[in-house]
């Protein structure tokens, strides 16, 4: 039986709360009677509910991210109803910023900021009956390099089979309105030696994939540098990602970067738009010169993986913008393109362009952009078809080497945009459609559509396929394929699959 649960709702099992052992690290006293609770979203909430309660707790603190935020609200519905007495606290990025769009009257408190110190203080005060009256509270801004550090908090199990977050430091310089990040301008680190030693004590209890959350991880070369240093000592296989900056490479920075083996880092790269007038209408400072010439290093001098971010939707920006930005950075890279939907969150100022662009918003979690002046609601829903159909082909990995073909006589928007508006006549759904029948759609798309000679696009296909242990080659190309080669054996762990398929052709 503990007093205090901390409930986390994450979006796959892979993933773990940061946030969580945060505060589980700053309870002090309080922490021996608490404990951490992990789910995944689309879980029962009333089964949820009932493992919580099954520790008999006085406080139950959740946090609540915009991916979450629907279960988290089903979840406190149904605790309040079931048990009143307990005191149930919210916090997280979701809750931190009004106005809030899920109603959250259940909740008893909502801390909102950064609550490793808060959430101490609260519960103390909860548990000595002497609770705060005001239902929101601002959270005190901890001191990075005195709060507990929570790596010791990752279980055996979460090293063996979780993704390990980290992080060296918080806040972001720039202003780019579209981001939560924007709002805590200064950027504040951590002690450097304490979490070299607390890596250095994951890494000796087995961690070998560290995902770190900073914003923008190259703001602070000699920051940055040390931590490279630190793995860079490291024989073992390993994968480290981190969110860059793109135009912010010098030298000394490059140089380490070259060091790193295949498939052992992964940079984030927020490109979002390429078009100078776009980027001045959101805020976002970025030398369009020297992210050619970043991206172009990465590319061919590095064996970092890139995972470059576009958006579609943003303030003033056209589909014919859109275009140019994809045709463009598919020039520069070979690399995967994440390409993500303008999202409207509390907090931010992107509410400023709504009434000149007509902005319009769903009011739902994620709460993504419908429509405006340039895009059309019925053209952004065939953009967000184009979105995931382009995720499950093209930043796979999976077809490689086949994919180009959709854009050998057309620019790559134009080649896959038609291909998005087939295969979706053919699916009627973009989810839940398996590689055996991507394989067979794709294949039908080039040589019934495109007309490409059917053996060779299954000799492509093939090779693309047989990278990874275990697939079945779909009957139609083994059909009109001119051979069936011996299979590879590429092994590799699940979460490194993108990244090794890219750079293994």
């Amino acid at each position: 039986m503990k007093e205090i649960v901390l409930v986390g709702i994450n979006s796959r099992y892979t993933h773990t709360s940061l946030g969580l052992r945060y505060l589980y690290a700053n309870l002090h006293e309080l922490q021996a009677n608490a404990v951490i609770q992990e789910y995944v979203i689309k879980s029962d909430p009333s089964t949820i509910a009932e493992k919580i309660l099954a520790q008999n707790p006085k406080i139950v603190g959740i946090g609540v991210y915009i991916w979450n935020a629907t279960d988290v609200h089903d979840l406190v519905e149904i605790l309040h109803k079931i048990a009143p007495e307990v005191t149930i606290v919210l916090g997280g990025p979701e809750v931190s910023h009004k106005p809030f769009r899920i109603n959250w009257q259940y909740a008893d408190y909502i801390i909102q900021g950064e609550g490793e110190v808060s959430f101490y203080q609260l519960c103390k005060d909860i548990l000595n009956h002497t609770p705060p009256k005001e239902k929101i509270i601002p959270a005190l801004l901890p001191q990075l390099k005195e709060i507990n550090l929570p790596y010791k908090y990752y279980s055996d199990h979460d090293i063996g089979f979780r993704y390990i977050y980290v992080e060296a430091s918080r806040g972001c310089p720039f202003e780019c309105e579209f981001c939560l990040s924007a709002i805590d301008e200064r950027v504040r680190g951590f002690n450097m030696d304490k979490l070299l030693e607390e890596f250095e004590t994951l890494w000796q209890k087995g961690a070998r994939n560290f995902k770190f959350i900073d914003r923008t991880f190259n703001l602070n070369i000699k920051l940055a540098n040390q931590l490279m240093d630190f793995f860079l000592t490291k024989t073992e296989p390993y994968t480290l990602h981190f969110e860059v900056i793109p135009d912010n490479f010098p030298e000394r920075l490059k140089e380490r970067i070259k060091l790193f083996p295949k498939g052992s880092l992964q940079l984030e790269i927020g490109i979002q738009t390429l078009n100078p007038q776009i980027l001045e209408n959101i805020n976002r400072r970025m030398d369009l010169e020297k992210v050619k010439e970043n991206i172009t290093f990465l590319e061919h001098q590095t064996h970092a993986h890139l995972h470059l971010d576009l958006i579609i939707g943003l303030p003033g920006e056209s589909v014919e913008s859109f275009a140019d930005n994809l045709n463009r950075l598919k020039e520069m890279s070979n690399s995967e393109i994440q390409i993500g939907i303008l999202k409207k969150l509390s907090g931010t100022t992107l509410d400023r362009h709504d009434q000149k662009y007509h902005m319009i918003y769903s009011d739902k979690p994620p709460y993504e952009i419908l429509q405006n002046d340039f895009i059309s609601f019925a053209k952004l829903q065939k953009l967000k078809r184009f979105s995931r159909f382009w995720d499950l082909t093209y930043n796979s990995g999976n077809f490689y080497q086949t994919i180009n073909y959709l854009w050998k006589e057309k620019t790559v928007y134009d080649g896959f945009y038609a291909f998005s508006e087939w295969i979706y006549t053919q699916t009627e759904s973009t989810f839940q459609i398996s590689l055996m029948r991507l394989s067979e759609l794709l294949f039908r798309y080039l040589t019934e559509v495109l007309h490409y000679d059917k053996t060779m696009i299954a000799d492509s296909m093939i090779e693309d396929i047989i990278k990874i242990e275990g697939r079945k080659i779909p009957g139609i190309l083994q059909q009109h394929a001119s051979h069936i080669p011996n299979l590879k054996r590429l092994y590799m762990q699940k979460h490194q699959k993108r990244q090794i398929l890219r750079s293994s052709s």
